[in-house]
């Protein structure tokens, strides 16, 4: 496993993916082949005040075994990242000859900038979506999604997340028992599937401890059935008219828009995760019937609740399908 990393990557980043497959290596007693790469080599200035040995872009040669990471960072660091023709030139080689090639968060805009998202389904941090899609017209990206793999090219959200992109990879080569080991080893609290939403809303509302939509979002998830705008403004201790302009000014939703989205979230757990009819989905998340739930997944998702089905579910092997071409291994 290579991981492409830069001067003001993210620390985890390029460590959280390293260690997952490390331990993978470890767990079969086999010793780890993870290389640190950069476009000069030598030590990278990471986020933290730390740095990482890597070897030089040019030297390295990724094969057909091979998981090709590239870290997010700061805006710096990823503009001058997706501005460096040498990294450019070895991602676009590797995407013809590695298994496959990755992003986490802001990595995306680097595999953007190689021409590697144009026509794709892809993932990044929920608040660069808009100018992901900006820079790179051709793509689909999933503002929702922890993580996206379409064909060879994976691509995840925020930080975190690349380590949940790393089990997955992990599962798809050697296993649900390896991915599961290894999750244990690293004390995961629960290994999330990619169609898992990044929780923005909630993330965003929760910024300040003392903000009030936080909790109010918690409760509202457990009782999608009763929540209502009404509901949700005396859970928070607001009048409907504060929690509009509360919910428009942190989170750029009205209230009835961010409750549709928090059901549409469930929906798609649900709808991937179990067989449960498409009504009885609809009636565990709130919805009045199965056609106003259909309704909400095509405004938030463009499609319907077989297509969630069909692209989220599982596999035989476990792995989330998310696109009709597959892609397999890792080193």
């Amino acid at each position: 496993m290579i991981v492409v990393t830069f001067d003001g990557a993210l620390s985890l980043d390029v460590f959280g993916p390293g260690e997952v497959f490390s331990t993978a290596a470890r767990q079969l007693g086999v010793p780890p082949a993870v290389v640190f790469a950069s476009s000069r080599g030598g030590p990278i200035a990471l986020t933290t005040p730390t740095t990482v040995a890597t070897v030089p872009l040019a030297s390295t040669r990724p094969g057909p075994r091979d998981t090709v990471i590239v870290a997010g960072g700061e805006e710096a660091g990823v503009r001058a990242a997706a501005s460096d023709p040498v990294l450019l030139r070895f991602l676009q080689r590797a995407a013809g000859r590695a298994r496959r090639v990755a992003s986490v968060c802001s990595g995306a805009f680097i595999l953007g900038a190689a021409g590697l998202l144009e026509g794709r389904r892809c993932a990044t941090h929920w608040a660069a979506c808009d100018r992901l899609a900006e820079l790179v017209p051709g793509c689909a990206v999933d503002r929702d999604a922890i993580f996206v793999r379409d064909g060879s090219i994976w691509t995840s959200a925020g930080a975190s997340t690349g380590i949940d992109m790393s089990l997955a990879m992990v599962e798809e080569d050697l296993g649900r028992a390896v991915a599961d080991g290894v999750a244990a080893r690293l004390v995961l609290y629960v290994r999330r599937p990619g169609f898992q939403s990044q929780f923005s809303d909630a993330l965003v509302a929760q910024q300040a401890a003392s903000d009030p939509l936080g909790p109010a979002l918690g409760w509202a998830r457990q009782h999608l059935q009763e929540v209502d705008v009404e509901r949700l403004a005396q859970r928070a201790g607001l009048s409907v008219r504060t929690l509009h302009r509360r919910t428009e000014a942190h989170l750029g939703l009205t209230p009835a828009k961010l409750i549709e989205k928090l059901r549409v979230e469930a929906a798609r757990t649900l709808l991937a995760s179990t067989e449960l009819a498409q009504k009885e989905v609809a009636w565990r998340c709130g919805f009045r019937d199965t056609a106003r739930m259909q309704r909400a997944l095509k405004r938030a998702l463009g499609m319907d609740g077989r297509t969630v089905r069909v692209l989220f579910t599982p596999g035989p092997s476990g792995p989330v399908r998310t696109s009709g071409r597959t892609a397999a291994g890792s080193r």
